[in-house]
């Protein structure tokens, strides 16, 4: 709402007698219109300026996200699941915790989903991988990668996999169970606050197998690798 000092009319635009011979002044019901337009027009940029700060704030807290390592996967999904196994993955610094990847708006994947796929992200501060293999199905044929068969293995730095299944035999020294995700530490990532989590000092998977949508590594050296297509997958 406009303040008084919005409505009193200016010294300049103050009516005063007529002079003579002069035209009558406007009637205070014309000014009253003049100055109604613009208070609106103030209280419409005042409502625009409240409405612009949600935006901000949350263009804000995802930039501090992101720099603090929070969102595992920044970048929209395509929905298309791939599988991941290795014989074997070894790993320092290891947590793990639930998340909530999204496609693209419009995805013709999303499917009855809305777009969201409800997640496992692990994060490896430090890991190694032998004969990896990964693989996605493009519908009669898989897209196949290969890495890590020779005496090189694959190694990957702070490196992320957002899964939906995970399985092989596990091992961790010194776990942790039921961590506020928002706490953790030994991967540098940190989860949503108030969400399930657990963490390790290492990890080390024997026939480690994944379906995944998402995969992202600060480094990640694939030693023999090879690309090609194939009629079976991973």
């Amino acid at each position: 709402m406009a303040s008084s000092s919005d409505l009193t009319p200016s010294a300049e635009h103050t009516p005063g007698p007529p002079e003579s011979g002069s035209p009558s002044s406007p009637a205070p019901e014309a000014s009253g219109v003049t100055e109604g337009t613009d208070s609106r027009g103030r209280v419409r940029l005042r409502r625009a300026a409240v409405m612009a700060v949600p935006a901000t704030l949350v263009a804000a807290a995802l930039a501090v996200l992101t720099a603090q390592g929070a969102l595992g996967v920044q970048f929209a999904i395509s929905g298309m699941p791939f599988t991941v196994t290795a014989t074997e993955l070894n790993g320092t610094g290891f947590e793990q915790f639930g998340a909530l990847d999204n496609m693209a708006d419009g995805s013709p994947n999303a499917g009855d989903t809305g777009g969201q796929v409800l997640v496992v992200t692990s994060a490896i501060k430090n890991a190694t991988l032998t004969r990896l293999c990964q693989s996605v199905d493009l519908g009669g044929t898989n897209l196949l990668i290969t890495a890590g068969s020779g005496a090189n293995k694959v190694q990957a730095t702070h490196l992320t996999t957002d899964s939906t299944e995970l399985s092989g035999d596990a091992a961790f020294n010194n776990i942790e169970i039921g961590n506020d995700a928002s706490t953790l530490t030994k991967a540098g990532v940190q989860g949503p606050k108030g969400v399930f989590s657990q963490q390790a000092d290492t990890v080390r998977i024997a026939n480690l197998r994944q379906t995944n949508y998402a995969t992202t590594a600060g480094v990640f050296k694939l030693p023999g690798l090879k690309l090609r297509f194939s009629d079976s997958g991973c």
